[in-house]
């Protein structure tokens, strides 16, 4: 056999091996767009290793990792000016071992990030993963949940947004699953308030969320409000109406979890 019948062979093998151990499936490849078998031979390689790595899995402090650098300095010691280019060096040192630092809250500022990273991430025991092209990529907010910025977007992305565009609403990882309130529906549970829901967005053709957007957040020990306003264009046959006002979500800590829960919505201009 050639070379590439040989890669061929070599790509079964690897995946009745990923199939029959590991339950892997694998799709039709596109005729019209056929994968290299060299290109395919690697991805399953990769995979294989992933998972001998997995069943086995050793750990490794994050700065063992990085070979233990000595050159970056306390936060404390480092001046407003010089901050950003000492993040950026050290931005720079984490991508050489492939390892990514992320944040989601923008509440969160460089000077945080660099102390997080070098009093905390250093030492973290990561999983110790040679695998050529993978990276580990690591999110602040996990370690540190900024709850006004994860309540508001809940709220407004996954609350009101979610109610008031024409889709069906369908996650409820964010609400509490009894004893819902939506304006004076109460109590509900999370199947009738998709009901309520429903009946309103069925009512309209089409609904364009123009804005759901949060405009506070307040916090007061284990409760949580977020107001907003909002703007809909309800459109029926030929014709439009703009709906719009203010909205109130109120949110509960769940102390055992540690996860915030979606209670009460208040949306005026709306009759559900």
């Amino acid at each position: 056999m050639n070379k590439e019948e040989k890669l061929k062979d070599e790509n079964d093998f690897l995946k009745m091996k990923l199939m029959l151990e590991h339950g892997a499936r694998f799709s039709e490849q596109n005729p019209d767009q056929p994968l290299s078998p060299t290109v395919e031979n690697e991805f399953l390689n990769h995979i294989v290793a992933f998972q001998e790595q997995s069943n086995n899995p050793k750990y490794i402090r994050v700065f063992d990792r990085i070979e233990c650098p000595a050159h970056f300095k306390p936060v404390a010691e480092i001046p407003d000016e010089e901050i950003d280019n000492e993040w950026e060096k050290l931005q720079d040192h984490l991508y050489k071992y492939h390892i990514r630092l992320d944040v989601c809250s923008p509440n969160i500022t460089i000077r945080e990030l660099y102390r997080f990273t070098v009093e905390e991430l250093f030492e973290y025991e990561m999983n110790d993963m040679d695998i050529p092209g993978m990276t580990t990529n690591f999110i602040y907010d996990e370690f540190h949940p900024d709850p006004v910025y994860d309540n508001s977007r809940a709220a407004s992305f996954d609350c009101i947004h979610a109610i008031l565009q024409k889709e069906p609403l369908e996650w409820f990882h964010h609400f509490r699953e009894k004893n819902l309130r939506l304006n004076n529906h109460f109590p509900l549970t999370t199947e009738e308030l998709k009901t309520i829901t429903s009946r309103f967005k069925d009512s309209y053709d089409a609904l364009e969320v123009e804005n759901a957007g949060y405009t506070a957040c307040d916090i007061d020990k284990d409760t949580c409000v977020v107001t907003g306003t909002y703007t809909v264009i309800a459109m029926m046959g030929h014709e439009s109406v703009t709906l719009g006002g203010n909205w109130t979500v109120k949110l509960e800590l769940d102390k055992e979890w540690g996860y915030w829960y979606i209670y009460e919505m208040q949306i005026e201009g709306i009759d559900f």
